[in-house]
């Protein structure tokens, strides 16, 4: 975070979890299950709508903290500003956020969209936020005068993506959606997607083809990335990419200031590691810098109950085994069972923890 009051008092917290990891590390190549509720983590994509202590007060049992997201979706975005820097305020040691903007097409059909857009991010980064998310809305919902997509390849983001650089922070980008969603039902991988298109026709693209494709997504996010080069981008949800690591590794490649989030994507690795468990492992192995934990979990005031809690800790835990254990496991949203991948202990520590901590600067 770019506050100076709040590394003081965060920055403890960092270098005690950063050291905990160091000396654990030694003992053991491999963590185990019951290592979990020992090792610090990061929980790098969630969204709280709420400053309920009790969510602070769960994640200290888990040894959790976390950066919470503000997207242009759902909550007014001012209100998520600040909920997020109450949060803060009240909770230094446990979260950090992501600041947005608004997308106004009114604004955005004016003359001075950037200015205003500018302005705006300054008024959510003041608080201390430590990068800028944009949401699918740009590519998939916004459209111009002409009743044109606005794609985040539009010459008018450069100068909002300049300023964003300027300040030092990353873009966060939910880009596209998975490439399940331009697939016919009976041709999709994942049972969390086929339930999900089912139920929600509306936004099942396959039956929408007047709508950008997967492929024109994909081009427009790596379109700005190559007009912006020194802009470290993380790209949420595997970057759109969940469905193949190789696809994946193409464009880590291709963008070496890119990492990726895992929000809501892990079961497409879990499906892949089904048929070839180490093609999986050796990705995250070789990757092992630029892959960051997170769920995609929201917090709301009517969710806080002790089943919720006991919900997204056996959801994390999962996670948590998937990653560094060897056991079968299953999921509802995976057909058939898969093992876990057994990663060192080195690369769970950067999934899990360091990498967050690298990619959005909480050291500085």
């Amino acid at each position: 975070m770019k506050k100076q009051s709040f590394y003081s008092c965060i920055l403890a917290k960092l270098l005690g979890g950063i050291f905990f990891l160091a000396i654990y590390s030694c003992k053991s190549e491999y963590y185990t299950e019951a290592d979990y509720f020992k090792v610090p983590k990061i929980d790098a994509h969630v969204h709280f709508l709420t400053t309920d202590a009790s969510i602070f007060e769960q994640a200290a049992k888990e040894n959790l903290t976390f950066i919470t997201i503000n997207v242009n979706a759902g909550e007014n975005v001012s209100r998520q500003r600040d909920t997020a820097k109450a949060l803060t305020k009240k909770f230094p040691r446990q979260i950090n956020y992501l600041a947005t903007f608004a997308f106004d097409t009114a604004v955005w059909n004016g003359d001075n969209w950037e200015e205003k857009t500018i302005a705006e991010l300054e008024n959510n980064i003041s608080g201390g936020a430590v990068g800028v998310k944009l949401w699918k809305n740009i590519g998939m919902t916004e459209k111009d005068r002409a009743g044109n997509f606005i794609m985040v390849s539009n010459g008018r983001f450069d100068p909002v993506i300049s300023f964003i650089e300027q300040k030092g922070l990353p873009v966060t980008g939910h880009l596209g959606e998975p490439r399940n969603c331009w697939l016919p039902t009976d041709s999709m991988t994942v049972n969390n997607d086929k339930s999900y298109f089912t139920r929600h026709p509306e936004y099942h693209m396959y039956l929408h083809p007047e709508y950008p494709s997967y492929q024109e997504q994909l081009a427009a996010r790596d379109s700005m990335l190559t007009k912006h080069p020194n802009l470290k981008f993380i790209g949420c949800h595997l970057g759109s990419l969940e469905w193949s690591v190789d696809e994946l590794a193409k464009t880590l490649d291709r963008f070496p200031n890119m990492a990726v989030d895992l929000a809501a994507r892990i079961c497409h690795l879990q499906y892949q590691s089904a048929k070839d468990k180490n093609k999986v492992r050796d990705f995250l192995i070789k990757y092992q810098d630029r892959i960051l934990y997170g769920t995609d979990i929201s917090y709301s005031e009517s969710k806080l109950d002790s089943s919720f809690f006991a919900g997204i800790q056996a959801t994390r835990i999962k996670d948590w085994n998937y990653f560094s254990g060897e056991m079968e496991l299953k999921s509802r949203d995976v057909d058939g069972a898969f093992t876990g991948l057994h990663l060192p202990k080195q690369v769970v520590d950067k999934i899990f923890y360091l990498n967050t901590v690298k990619w959005y600067k909480l050291e500085e």
